[in-house]
């Protein structure tokens, strides 16, 4: 048996994840939840083991998760189809086919350039860089999706180019996505207006009475955001540390090249006309009726009509089409755990083991179990729209202070996109690079909870008690 599984690797895992779905499937369902339920949460759970151990590509993963659930009776077809006409899964193609153009045309090139002769001074800089382009859009584009598919991911693969072109590290390209990823999950954090379920979170927490304006969230966050930011891509630097560590000649490089490139050609200037138009469109689109996808649609369209982008070029972006597959599966099963009653039967489980808690214990332990929960998500507006408002009241049932317990919750629902490659519309797209591995990317998710969690709970806890939030 040992000897078969040496020679086959690949089956061995297959088989692994199978067993834990049917062991799973044939469990006697808990108390208050559906059969289908049950059987959802079976193939979605198999699904991501099969994900971590990757013994096939996880576009045909996909494709046999689908077709269980079909054959199984778990989803009607109809049903499993529908994650592919998800807008964020389409906005996440989209994003591909803009940055394609950013590199076509020589103008991500240039904005790399331009960030290494600022930054350039080492690794570690350019990660800051990164990370400091995010914060800057992050209060003005409501959609972390169009923010780092649109603007963060053009830049960072056309960083990731130079330095795995001219230099040989791979190891760089790593570093940079990570650092842009987990970034996303920060910046996200920080403002009402940088995420699209952030709003939904106020508007949920107003229906409870409790009223989180604009600066409120900004103020409260302002001080752990900035501290996790700070610390970060330190700690992704010691975890990925890329070969080329000190860069010194990178800024004269930068420069020389940047005055090697000229004026911008043509392309490149209908490309940043575009690029801004998308931007404005991304900051104003939620006051006149244009969502950000439509506005990354109109972008492609451009691209395709003044020929910066062929049909060709779409077609052969194969990271975007594996992607709408893997990542339109993905949220097609966590939407049927949603529906399927499975998420509010688990809120309800939780509730009634934090019963009798010291309120600050019994919110510290509801925070985890929120946090972590998302591994079992692949859109964070999904995760909000199931479990944020029961979590809320048992908290506040707890003794917590409403606005502090709406607010760490808020926070939460941002900062645990970093757990896994599909936590959010953005990850896919960074991970589509692939710069990162699904190890990779689960591990550093993993480590960087173990920062963002006691720095916003501890750090910020702090702050919040000089604010009089508790």
């Amino acid at each position: 048996m040992l000897e078969w599984i040496r020679k086959h690797p690949s089956a061995s895992k297959l088989l692994f994840s199978f067993a834990i779905g049917v062991i799973l499937w044939f469990c006697p369902k808990p108390h208050g939840l559906s059969p289908e339920g049950w059987k959802t949460f079976a193939i979605f759970t198999a699904t991501i083991i099969t994900i971590v151990l990757k013994p096939l590509p996880m576009g045909a993963i996909s494709v046999l998760a689908l077709t269980a659930a079909v054959l199984t009776g778990t989803m009607k077809l109809d049903d499993a189809c529908n994650g592919f006409g998800n807008s964020i899964v389409w906005l996440v193609v989209f994003a591909f086919f803009i940055a394609k153009g950013f590199i076509s045309t020589g103008l991500g090139n240039r904005l790399a350039y331009g960030i290494m002769s600022r930054f350039g001074k080492n690794s570690l800089g350019l990660g800051y860089g990164l990370v400091a382009t995010d914060l800057i859009l992050s209060p003005c584009i409501p959609s972390v999706t169009a923010r780092a598919g649109g603007i963060v991911y053009p830049i960072l693969k056309s960083l990731a180019n130079v330095f795995t072109g001219d230099s040989h590290d791979p190891k760089m390209a790593s570093f940079l996505t990570l650092c842009a990823y987990q970034g996303t999950a920060v910046t996200s954090a920080m403002f009402l207006t940088a995420m699209a379920g952030n709003p939904l979170i106020a508007s949920l927490a107003a229906s409870h009475g409790i009223i989180i304006g604009w600066g409120d969230w900004a103020i409260a966050a302002v001080v752990p955001g900035l501290m996790t930011l700070l610390i970060m891509p330190y700690l992704i630097y010691r975890l990925r540390p890329p070969t080329i560590r000190h860069t010194p000649h990178a800024k004269e490089m930068a420069e020389k090249r940047l005055k090697e490139m000229g004026p911008m050609s043509l392309q490149e200037i209908i490309m940043t006309l575009t690029f801004l138009m998308m931007i404005i469109l991304w900051i104003v689109g939620h006051f006149i009726g244009i969502s950000a996808t439509t506005a990354a649609m109109l972008g492609v369209s451009i691209l395709l009509l003044t020929r910066i982008l062929s049909w060709k070029d779409v077609l052969q972006e194969h990271s975007a089409w594996d992607t709408l597959i893997w990542f339109g599966t993905l949220i097609t099963l966590a939407c049927a755990l949603n529906t399927s009653g499975f998420s509010s039967w688990f809120s309800q489980f939780v509730a009634q083991y934090v019963q009798g808690f010291h309120w600050w214990w019994g919110f510290f332990l509801l925070s985890l179990i929120y946090y972590y929960t998302h591994y079992f998500f692949a859109s964070a507006v999904a995760h909000i729209s199931s479990m944020f408002a029961p979590f809320l009241l048992v908290a506040i049932a707890l003794g917590t202070p409403p606005v502090l317990a709406a607010l760490l919750l808020a926070f939460f629902s941002n900062l645990f996109t970093g757990l896994t490659h599909y936590g959010s519309g953005a990850a896919p797209i960074l991970f589509g690079t692939g710069f990162v591995t699904v190890g990779q990317w689960w591990k550093t998710g993993a480590f960087c909870s173990f920062l963002f969690i006691p720095v916003w709970i501890v750090i910020g806890g702090l702050w919040w008690k000089v604010l009089g939030l508790w």
